[in-house]
């Protein structure tokens, strides 16, 4: 059985950016249209008036400031609030792949590795392009690389669900190394007209190295262990899929786009959390306390404080638990990994540090990892 280690990490961030002013005035541009075309049935009560969003709310609500997106004009439209990405042809390398190609690249160059030393891919992420063939296999092939590929998707936990069958892969020897890749354009399943949660999501797509530890470079990270949990819930949802067709549903309904009852996420996903990742570092001899850094999932400012504090027992220093939610918001899996890409630097050897990601499942996902000399 080989050790393994998180060898390097790449980012790729879209190039165009929305700031909550911009939002909130494209989004109350939607609301009060709304409102004049159904001012009739508003004052029948048969129509509820929508609310207008505002900026002091977002931040309250969130804790998030900024997000990056791959279209912009298509989001702040108040005639269309969704992004506009035109159809590729199927000889043309998809979107989703092209970023997560971005990130992978970045990720090989940073370890000083090439195509020919990798032999698998995983693609891990919120949503998929499409149904088939693997967005991984088409990644993989334009890498160069031989060896297997395959697609998974757990939601928000996705990134932290693919590290564990990246790293059981290398440690039994079937792999020297794999690249795991999240690229998440979760502006095309956000509900952009829904004034609870318009703000939440941004895009981005993020790469690791998985490889065997006596293949990585100075300074890489080793994984001293994994762990996974999935509890059903409706809470956090999206019902748009294949059936959705023969269901004869309304494209446009609104439980196809993502959909999530906050307060109980809140109260029940930040205890889960908390307990998932003290219990992985009691099974390692380790307590909070023993952690340098806790790379945390990026969806709610609140609920990271509140895991910190359930996990330390007082509230944990940007430095303990940096965020990145301000300037990229939720960013589905991809979130923990922004956060260990961008503050993971200053880790002395032989400190620790866990990554953890949370989301629709329930699903929970930790990583205990080490930087070496």
């Amino acid at each position: 059985m080989h050790r393994v280690a998180i060898s390097s990490t790449g980012l790729f961030i879209p190039p165009e950016t929305i700031s909550n002013e911009e939002l909130v005035a494209a989004y109350n541009a939607y609301a009060q249209h709304e409102n004049q075309v159904h001012a009739a049935d508003i004052a029948a009560g048969t129509f509820t008036a929508l609310t207008e969003s505002s900026v002091a709310f977002i931040e309250k609500a969130s804790g998030i400031k900024h997000r990056y997106v791959i279209n912009k004009s298509g989001v702040l439209d108040p005639a269309r609030m969704r992004p506009h990405i035109p159809a590729r042809p199927d000889g043309q390398l998809s979107l989703m792949a092209e970023i997560a190609v971005d990130a992978a690249q970045q990720a090989l160059t940073a370890s000083g590795k090439t195509a020919a030393d990798i032999d698998g891919v995983i693609c891990a992420a919120a949503n998929m392009q499409r149904a088939y063939p693997a967005i991984a296999i088409e990644i993989q092939t334009a890498l160069g690389i031989n060896g297997y590929a395959f697609d998974m998707n757990v939601a928000c936990s996705s990134a932290t669900f693919a590290i564990e069958q990246a790293v059981n892969a290398v440690r039994c020897g079937s792999a020297r190394a794999v690249l795991v890749v999240n690229p998440e354009i979760t502006s095309a399943h956000l509900a952009w007209k829904d004034r609870d949660c318009h703000f939440i999501f941004g895009d981005v797509c993020t790469a690791l190295l998985i490889e065997r530890l006596d293949l990585a470079p100075a300074g890489a990270f080793e994984i001293l262990g994994t762990k996974l949990l999935s509890q059903f819930s409706s809470n956090i949802r999206n019902n748009s899929g294949f059936l959705a067709r023969s269901e004869d549903r309304n494209p446009e309904a609104r439980d196809l786009l993502f959909k999530q009852e906050g307060r109980k996420v809140f109260k029940e996903v930040c205890p889960l959390a908390a307990e998932h990742i003290t219990s992985h570092l009691n099974a390692m001899q380790l307590k909070p306390s023993d952690v340098r850094r806790f790379w945390l999932h990026q969806a709610n400012l609140s609920m990271n404080q509140l895991i910190s504090r359930k996990l330390l027992g007082r509230e944990a220093t940007l430095n303990e638990a940096p965020v990145i939610l301000d300037e990229f918001a939720n960013t589905a899996s991809a979130g923990s990994i922004i956060a260990f890409h961008r503050h993971q630097a200053d880790i002395q050897t032989g400190e620790v540090g866990v990554i953890c990601s949370f989301g629709a499942g329930y699903s929970i996902g930790s990583v205990i990892v080490k930087r070496l000399p």
